[in-house]
């Protein structure tokens, strides 16, 4: 049977690799770094990773990961509520709960996770939700396992979210649920939180969002896109992640109304029957974030890097995304010549990466960069450096 399979299977995987969609992993050496080694011997300055506050890098946290390690165990080997719990993880939910201004908060193994398990928890066939069209794909898919009726609005679009609730009302919704990104990965666009709240609370609706791209430096404390856009006491679930800002491991979260929290417990099915986040991990993502709560060091120097580096590229007359995110999309639209860059940047030791239909619009390839706290002003002298050369050689 399988070699009718096989054969299915290398056609799939050849006309990937033929409309050049194929994505291929480089190969790193070294710990995770403003600088990283390659297979190829070469070390390289890396503008790709999720690493927004230096922290995958910082000694306290690696620290604070190896007294876990020698504390608590390397796992538990067993979900939550059979035998998985330790006093760690609950300091880490009453953590995450103070800094988010939140009632209660539960630890998934991952953010998508945590948005996969969501909402067939909390809605039934009755209810609606109401999703931005440019939603994570966790959200998409957590959305997916529910029965609720599924609406969609255009990206920001206060107007479309308002005709999908009216929408929602006239078939007779009991509950309605609007889910959003609390910042599109792919644009760096920040969601209009604070309007959101208004429109729910007009209509009678609940609000969501995944905060995986702001969480620990978005906002006058880091406290993420719900305290940049002024609605904190305004929203009521909230998902987020370990692996980007706080730390860099691994692991997830939801936080919001302990209502919600206290029936995810009981149901949430990657909750219930996934192992419990290992401790290193939480110890880790524990002094990740009493690093981000007793000082603004690392976000003021983020915020500082992000406008020096998005000024440089615009002086070199490169076509940006607006905004003040430390993800910078450098639109290039071609598909082919966003590929190319990439591979030019990489002769220039500078780690980017091209993204291409189907992961943005067709139309719409760019190389997204992302800035650190970590990266010196020397670091990013030398990458605007590089994307001039680049531009040049290429004839852009």
């Amino acid at each position: 049977m399988y070699g009718d399979f096989r054969q299915h299977l290398r056609q799939e995987l050849e006309a990937i690799e033929s409309a050049g969609l194929t994505k291929h992993e480089r190969l790193i050496t070294t710990p995770q770094g403003a600088h990283v080694g390659l297979d190829s011997g070469r070390e390289v300055l890396n503008l790709c990773a999720n690493n927004y506050l230096g922290l995958a890098q910082h000694p306290a946290v690696t620290a604070a990961a190896r007294a876990g390690l020698d504390e608590w165990g390397y796992g538990l080997a067993s979900v939550r509520f059979i035998c998985g719990t330790q006093s760690l993880h609950k300091r880490l939910e009453q953590k995450l709960s103070d800094f988010l201004g939140t009632e209660e908060t539960i630890l998934y193994p991952s953010c998508f996770d945590a948005n996969g398990g969501l909402f067939e928890t909390l809605l039934g066939p009755e209810d609606a939700v109401i999703s931005d069209e440019l939603n994570h794909a966790s959200i998409i898919d957590g959305i997916r396992l529910c029965k609720a009726s599924r609406y969609r609005y255009r990206n920001n679009d206060m107007a479309d979210l308002e005709a999908q609730l009216k929408e929602a009302d006239r078939r007779g919704a009991r509950f309605k649920l609007i889910t959003t990104d609390g910042v599109f990965s792919m644009d760096g666009y920040i969601a209009r939180l604070d309007e959101i709240c208004d429109l729910a609370e007009r209509y009678g609706a609940l609000v969501h969002f995944d905060d995986c791209h702001a969480t620990g430096f978005l906002g006058a404390g880091g406290r993420g896109t719900h305290e940049y856009r002024g609605c904190m006491d305004r929203v009521d679930i909230i998902t987020g992640t370990l692996g980007k800002a706080l730390g860099g491991a691994s692991g997830g979260y939801t936080s919001g109304r302990r209502e919600v929290v206290a029936l995810l417990r009981q149901r949430s099915r990657p909750y219930l029957f996934s192992n419990t986040v290992a401790p290193p991990v939480v110890a880790g993502a524990l002094e990740a974030l009493a690093l981000v709560s007793e000082s603004s060091e690392l976000r003021d120097r983020l915020t500082e890097n992000t406008a020096f580096f998005r000024a440089g590229l615009e002086a070199l007359g490169f076509e940006l995304l607006p905004g003040e995110h430390p993800i910078v999309p450098v639109m290039l639209h071609d598909a082919t010549l966003a590929a190319r860059f990439a591979e030019a940047m990489l002769e220039e030791g500078i780690y980017v990466v091209a993204f291409s239909y189907p992961v943005v619009p067709q139309g719409k390839a760019r190389i997204r960069t992302q800035v650190s706290a970590a990266l010196t002003r020397d670091d990013l002298e030398a990458a605007l450096a590089a994307f001039g050369r680049v531009k040049a050689r290429l004839g852009l």
